[in-house]
């Protein structure tokens, strides 16, 4: 009853004449002013590599495959013997294709020996009109015949030629799609192998639409802009999933003329040169445009970049100390700092430590970051 009574006593005193509790201080937050330096903007893209050509090497005759040429996955040159085809056939049709050449060249000189003497004979009517008509009708058709037993002779040699399959680029064979022995070009033009020219080599990407309309309102942005003074091409930077950064220079060289209704895209494509062959065709490209430099671009901290449903924001320590949330537009990062295209002003101080702690509305004690 004794301690009751104490306590009593202590909590009344408590409650009476005591001072007025204080309300915390505002919380500790480090800020920093946004650097203002020129920066070269770029774009960013993913694509896909591809051959400047890839050729299907196809049987333009038929017959048994005889012979490869070459080894599989090496660079063979243009006009460089890659199967041989049996020839053997071939090359009696053309020798007697070259006999009837030889036939119908004997009969037209017999022809014209015959119309030059009846020529001769009428004029002493030695002989009659009709047979006259008749000589000449008879060159006339060893000349005809010539032509076409000559034009069965070129196809006979084509066809001859064909037999021997050479590529027509310089570029990475594939392997054999036939086995030796296997019969080829009967009925079809039979695929035998595939040639793909690998330096140069592309690389295709698209754009979206808003970046087709900033090219449009400015052209210094845009990744199809084209240094119209030097007449140089747009240069163009490319890695590949195992690469960091964008190792390979090129530039782009085609935008295409239609944009896609689907997708709202439109395709854009870049050359690199490739001496080592380290860019195959068909490989996952990340692909990196600069644009004009931007003059005085501001860049903030990455850690002071926040994200809610409205986007990316900032955290602003304004006038009086009191925070404001302000969205912004982001741009790239350059040397470890993200430029900020628009939502902030030079000078402005923005939160990088104490995120957590601060509340837009509400005052906070900045201190810069030493």
């Amino acid at each position: 009853m004794k301690r009751v009574s104490i306590l009593l006593l202590v909590g009344a005193a408590a409650c009476g004449g005591g001072a007025e509790v204080s309300p915390p201080p505002p919380p500790a937050v480090t800020v920093a002013v946004p650097v203002q330096r020129d920066v070269v903007g770029f774009q960013e893209f993913t694509g896909r590599t591809e051959a400047v050509e890839s050729i299907e090497i196809r049987a333009r005759v038929a017959g048994v495959l005889q012979r490869q040429a070459f080894e599989a996955s090496s660079v063979v040159r243009k006009g460089q013997l890659l199967f041989i085809i049996e020839p053997d056939p071939y090359v009696a049709r053309r020798n007697g294709a070259a006999a009837d050449v030889k036939t119908w060249e004997a009969e037209l000189s017999r022809a014209k020996s015959d119309l030059e003497r009846l020529e001769q004979a009428i004029r002493t009517n030695a002989v009659s009109q009709q047979e006259v008509d008749r000589a000449r009708a008879d060159v006339q058709q060893a000349e005809a015949s010539l032509l076409g037993s000559q034009a069965a002779l070129e196809q006979a040699e084509l066809d001859v030629s064909y037999t021997e399959v050479r590529s027509p680029i310089t570029g990475m064979v594939s392997r054999r799609r036939v086995d030796i022995g296997n019969l080829v070009g009967s009925g079809e033009n039979t695929l035998l192998t595939t040639v793909a020219q690998l330096d140069p080599i592309y690389a295709y990407f698209d754009v979206s639409e808003r970046i087709i309309l900033a090219m449009l309102n400015d052209p210094g942005r845009s990744v199809t802009n084209r240094q119209a003074a030097q007449g140089d091409p747009t240069p163009a930077y490319l890695g590949l999933a195992n690469e960091e950064g964008w190792p390979h220079e090129g530039y782009l060289d085609y935008i295409d003329n239609t944009v896609n209704v689907n997708t709202g895209t439109i395709q854009v494509r870049g050359v690199w040169s490739n001496p080592d062959g380290l860019l195959f065709p068909g490989l996952f490209a990340r692909i990196r445009v600069p644009t004009l430099p931007q003059d005085g671009a501001l860049l903030v901290d990455e850690r002071a970049i926040g994200t809610d449903l409205g986007g990316k924001f900032l955290l602003i320590v304004g006038e009086g100390d009191v925070v404001e949330l302000r969205h912004v537009e982001l741009g790239q990062l350059d040397e470890g700092m993200r430029v900020i295209l628009s939502g902030l002003e030079p000078g402005e101080r923005y939160i990088i430590n104490g995120l957590q702690r601060a509340r837009p509305g509400l005052p906070v004690t900045p201190k810069t970051e030493s």
